[in-house]
């Protein structure tokens, strides 16, 4: 049976309603503790090995329970542009929500 591992990297604030969904549905999760590049911010990489039936069942509790938001950040004017000090003022972005790789698996044992 062909399996596949679902690398999904969700906000720290989704996982544990995430991992415990995963979980109610019959599937085993692993936990991997991450930081975002862009925002430097905390977010938690999650790992399953489901076969490839599955793998819809999986990413549809991914997507229910992941969302994204938006936030304030304060952001730098850089120097060049008002002369020699910085300047923070807000910015809107979005956080959260999900990003999901799904990946072929040729082997896999759970011993």
């Amino acid at each position: 049976m062909a399996m596949k591992l679902i690398f999904a990297i969700v906000s720290d604030e989704d996982a544990p309603r995430l991992m415990a969904e995963v979980n109610r549905a019959g599937f085993r999760v692993t936990k991997l503790n991450s930081t975002g590049g862009f925002l430097r911010s905390g977010n938690t990489t999650l790992m399953t090995v489901v076969d490839e039936k599955s793998t819809q069942d999986v990413l549809d509790i991914i997507h229910a329970n992941s969302k994204s938001r938006k936030t304030a950040i304060n952001a730098n004017m850089p120097p060049t542009t008002i002369g020699t000090s910085y300047v923070p003022y807000p910015v809107e972005v979005t956080i959260g929500g999900a990003t999901v790789f799904v990946v072929p698996v040729e082997h896999f044992e759970k011993f």
